[in-house]
This record gives C-alpha cells, sequence and structure tokens, in this order.
C-alpha cells in the first residue's frame, strides 16, 4: 500500500494485505476477461456502478462483463492500486484506488482514461468481497 494510504490500526496486517488484494484479484480478473472470477469478487447482492452503468448481484455483474469483454472492453487491461483504506465497522472497510482501462496496446494510462474509485469490502465467508463498488472519472471534464 502507498505511504499516502492511512493504515488502520484497528485493521490486522493480514485483513489490510486480504483487503488490497481484492485491487489485484480484479486486475486478474481484467486480464483473462473472465466474467466469472471477476463477478466473485462481489458479494452475492453486491452492486457495481460505472459512469452510465448499474448492475447489482452476482449474475448481472458477471452478465455485463462477460458481455462487455466481447465487445466494448475486449482487448482491454485495467490497471489500479490502493490509495487510501477506512474502517467503517467490524468487518467492513472502504477502499479507495486510482487506475484506468488500457486499450490494446497502451502501455501508459491516459488522463482521459484515469478514473478513482470506491469499493465497500465486507468480510463474508472468511474472505473480503465487494459490497458495493463505484468508480467515476479521476479529473473534472472541462
Amino acid at each position: 500500500m502507498p505511504a499516502t494510504a492511512s493504515t488502520p490500526s484497528a485493521m490486522s496486517s493480514t485483513d489490510q494485505a486480504e483487503i488490497t488484494a481484492v485491487s489485484a484479484r480484479m486486475v486478474a480478473a481484467w486480464a483473462e476477461h473472465d466474467a466469472d472470477a471477476f463477478a466473485d469478487l462481489f458479494t452475492q447482492d453486491g452492486t457495481m456502478i460505472l459512469p452510465g452503468v448499474y448492475q447489482k448481484g452476482r449474475d448481472q455483474i458477471r452478465e455485463f462483463m462477460a458481455t462487455a469483454y466481447a465487445g466494448p472492453y475486449k482487448g482491454t487491461r485495467v490497471t489500479g492500486s490502493p490509495i487510501d483504506v477506512k474502517v467503517l465497522a467490524e468487518g467492513a472497510v472502504a477502499l479507495l484506488t486510482t487506475g484506468g482501462v488500457l486499450a490494446p496496446g497502451e502501455t501508459e494510462l491516459s488522463d482521459r482514461a484515469a478514473i478513482r474509485a470506491s469499493w465497500i469490502l465486507v468480510k463474508r465467508e472468511s474472505r473480503w468481497q465487494l459490497a458495493v463498488y463505484q468508480n467515476c472519472p479521476r479529473d473534472r471534464a472541462v
């Protein structure tokens, strides 16, 4: 985790590592264009909000991502890294990240594609899962 991120003292180092690993698992699922692995990051009733998109539940998220990987996200990769973690309650945290989608052939993230994201993670079934994921453009449109 970057030095600028807050490291809550109420959270074990194991939980910290597992929480930040969720974003790495999303990057890996996207690299494989694996809609099942992507959807399995979420709770059964998890919510994904992207600009112009609202999907609720693993099944809807899986279907959306499978369609997107075959269409507008075909050949893309995603990047992301944690910038902050906030403990919300026992077994619930907010993870804030920065990153974005790399178009096929791109090696650097453009300012236009850069995002910030909020992840609400809960510990269920002995693992950290996404209850809510939301992202928006990193930069305000001028």
